[in-house]
Order: C-alpha cells, then structure tokens, then sequence
C-alpha cells in the first residue's frame, strides 16, 4: 500500500485512472444526453461528434498506458520519457485550464449530477497534472 505513496505509485495509479476515463467514454453519451441532443443534427454533426468521442476515448486510454506500464522508463531521466513527461503535463494541464475557462458553469450550476461531475473532473485534472508534473520535475 505504501508504494501508492511513491510518485511510480501515482504514476501507475493515474494510468489506470486514464484507462478508465477512456474506457468511460463508451456510456458517455448516454450520460450527457447525446443521443437527444444530436438527434436534430445533420448525419455529418452526429458522426463527427461520436468519431471524435470515440478518438478522444482512445487517446485518454492510451496516454494512460503509458504511465501504468512504463513508469519506471518515464522515471529514469531519459530524452523520451522527459519529453513524454513533457507533452502529458502539458495536454492535462490545459485539460485542466479548459475546466475552469472554457466550460460555462451554467452547464453544472443547479444540476446535482453534473455539479458532482464538475467537482470530480477538476479534482481528476488537478491531480493528473500534478503527478505528472511532479515526475517532469524529477526526471529533470
């Protein structure tokens, strides 16, 4: 349990989690009410949206990968895993910044699930960028 603690513990841990998240991306339409939502759409609007749901699945799981089975190699301060370290801090913490200066809170205010989504989500970024920060900043 105490190798959780470590930051290839986190590493792992958030791995697992973008795993997740990517897989999570296979309900997420039924979730937010895609299928209404798009239903009035034009047949390019719906697969467009659904084919990039799908790649954006995809990468959340494979950017996950990374860090669940490499953590080590990411760790040990080569030119690759740096620049890997590198590029995920970077794409999460705009993923983060995106929570906050992006998303309308109109879309979360007076709705308790999506309130509860809001919070989780910005926990979820806060901590995914900040463990890959933290490994960034031990490698260099």
């Amino acid at each position: 349990m105490t190798g959780l603690i470590t930051l290839e513990g986190q590493l792992h841990l958030v791995g697992a989690a973008l795993v997740a998240l990517g897989l999570g991306h296979a309900v997420l339409p039924r979730v937010i009410g895609w299928p209404a939502d798009l239903s009035g759409t034009t047949l390019l609007t719906r697969q467009v949206s659904y084919a990039h749901l799908f790649f954006v699945g995809l990468a959340c799981a494979l950017l996950g990968l990374l860090p669940l089975c490499l953590a080590p190699d990411l760790l040990a301060g080569g030119r690759l895993g740096t620049v890997l370290l590198a590029g995920q801090t970077l794409f999460w913490g705009l993923r983060w910044l995106f929570e906050f200066a992006y998303f309308s809170p109109r879309l979360w205010r007076g709705d308790r699930l999506r309130t509860v989504g809001h919070i989780g989500l910005s926990v979820l970024w806060t901590w995914v960028t900040a463990v890959f920060a933290g490994a960034l900043w031990h490698t260099v």
